[in-house]
């Protein structure tokens, strides 16, 4: 990897403190960073270097996931660590950073190979972009990438303007949009599952599957974002980026080893390919919610309205499930369920494919017990993928079970999401980043959607914490004959939980 210099905006953040130090420093332990490196923090507060250093190394021991090594090495990757007060909207700060930058790269024999990380607001996007060409600091001999999170814009319209802006300081293949759900190793290693198993690639054929659910599951509430999330809402924070990010990996159809233009390429042809809604359907597709009070862990917890900052008129949606189908060769016919939630049952992130019935059989051998064949992808906060299959119950002859066969097991020591997205970052893959073909797609298909939640044209349902969501969000599957897969309260799920397949062996051999 080539040596780099790393421009942090917002070092002071909570982003930072939780997961940007903790990534560089596993990296860095890893060897997937190079062993002389730069990183110069920014931020409003009158700190020192030494105090700068102090913060980063007690996030370390707060956040890593490995712990702290003490020793040489930890003491080399704080030495790399540099602070500048930087007021975002005055230009000498600038000018100031670049002096620093440049003297950094001096002394350590770096090339001008500059990251500029912005672990900030959205609404300073523009101004740090174009500060950072007016400044020189983007003009330099070595290559320079921009890092930024989401939300990219808070509609389409604002999304377009946003990225027109920065195209003016910024190649597209310069930007690199992170979507923290694309760094989970689940996510990235679904390519590796449908290209190198000719048994699943076998089985993903839409005459084959019933139905494809993605559920983001979260059992806190607002917590310290209530000022942020009551003017975002569900919608905007999770569906346009994140869940329908999983539902074009998911959806791909790619061919052995991608490259990123061939990813994104893949990506955008499923969001062209999804059915478009019209504001005036939205009902028919969408359901909103919003929690009201109810219980988690046997303790009560509060409704939405009754959250610290949140008003107690707001109309702010904080589930959403949508039904969606994608008309293109692949999926045409095949429904796909998508949904998040806060204050839920449980927190999950999981894919899950079920396949079909099988053709009906003789009269007088139908088997009621028999279950529908699922591929489940856990993607957090337990990694793992198994198959459930049916096998005969020999405690009852002639009877079935459902049986899990695991593919993955849960792992540990597994990188963390943002470990993989700054490691693609520094090596100039984009694979796992959201491209502006996507977000746009993505914002264009949402729009319908934000626009009918505006003029209320859809009723907000209520839901009790720790539930599964509005009884409409099932009712929309059962309108299909579907049903949501694993839920906590899922009654089928409680009374008879698949075995595993090395618990079916053991009976079988007795």
């Amino acid at each position: 990897m080539e040596p780099v210099t790393l421009v942090l905006f917002g070092a002071t953040g909570d982003l930072a403190k939780r997961k940007i130090y903790p990534a560089l420093y596993n990296l860095y332990l890893d060897h997937k960073l190079p062993r002389t490196f730069s990183l110069v923090g920014l931020g409003r507060r009158e700190w020192s270097d030494v105090k700068f250093r102090q913060q980063v190394e007690q996030s370390l021991r707060e956040f890593s996931r490995s712990g702290v090594k003490e020793g040489a090495d930890l003491e080399a990757f704080l030495q790399a660590f540099r602070y500048s007060v930087l007021n975002i909207d005055r230009t000498e700060d600038y000018s100031k950073l670049l002096s620093l930058v440049e003297e950094r790269e001096q002394v350590l024999q770096l090339p001008p190979n500059r990251l500029f990380y912005l672990s900030v607001g959205p609404e300073y996007f523009e101004t740090i972009a174009a500060n950072i060409h007016q400044s020189g600091l983007g003009s330099a001999k070595g290559w320079k990438r921009l890092v930024i999170e989401k939300p990219f814009g808070h509609d389409l319209l604002s999304a377009r303007e946003l990225n027109q802006y920065l195209s003016h300081f910024f190649k597209e293949e310069e930007i690199y949009r992170i979507d923290h759900y694309l760094g989970k190793p689940m996510v990235q290693g679904l390519e590796a599952l449908w290209q190198a198993n000719p048994a699943i690639q076998g089985l993903l054929k839409k005459q084959y599957i019933s139905n494809v659910q993605i559920t983001a599951s979260e059992t806190v509430g607002v917590e310290e974002r209530a000022g942020y999330y009551d003017h975002v809402g569900a919608l905007r924070d999770m569906v346009q980026n994140h869940m329908l990010q999983l539902l074009m990996m998911t959806a791909t159809q790619l061919s052995g080893k991608s490259t990123p233009d061939q990813v994104s390429l893949k990506k955008k042809l499923v969001m062209e390919a999804l059915d478009p809604l019209r504001k005036q359907d939205v009902s028919q597709q969408v359901v909103r919610g919003q929690y009201v009070a109810g219980s988690q862990q046997g303790l009560p917890v509060p409704g939405y309205k009754a959250e610290p900052g949140i008003p107690a008129d707001s109309t702010n949606e904080t589930f959403v499930a949508v039904r969606m189908l994608i008309n293109d060769f692949f999926w045409r016919g095949v429904p796909f369920y998508i949904r998040t939630g806060k204050r839920m049952g449980e927190k999950a992130t999981r894919i899950v494919i079920e396949f079909k019935e099988p053709l009906a059989q003789p009269a007088g051998e139908q088997n009621d017990k028999a279950k529908p064949n699922l591929l489940i992808i856990e993607l957090g906060p337990k990694e793992r993928i198994t198959l459930q299959l049916n096998m005969m119950d020999l405690a009852h002859k002639g009877e079935l079970k459902p049986v899990e066969v695991e593919l993955l097991a849960g792992q540990t020591g597994l990188p963390e999401a943002y470990e993989n997205l700054i490691h693609d970052a520094l090596n100039g893959d984009s694979t796992y980043f959201a491209h502006w073909d996507e977000v746009e797609l993505s914002w264009k298909w949402v729009q319908p959607i934000l626009e009918a939640f505006e003029e209320n044209l859809i009723p907000l349902h209520e839901y009790p914490a720790g539930s599964s969501g509005p009884r409409q969000a099932h009712e929309l599957l059962a309108q299909d004959g579907n049903h949501w897969w694993l839920d906590v309260e899922e009654p089928e799920r409680s009374e008879e939980k698949p075995v595993q397949i090395r618990e079916y062996a053991q009976s079988v051999n007795q």
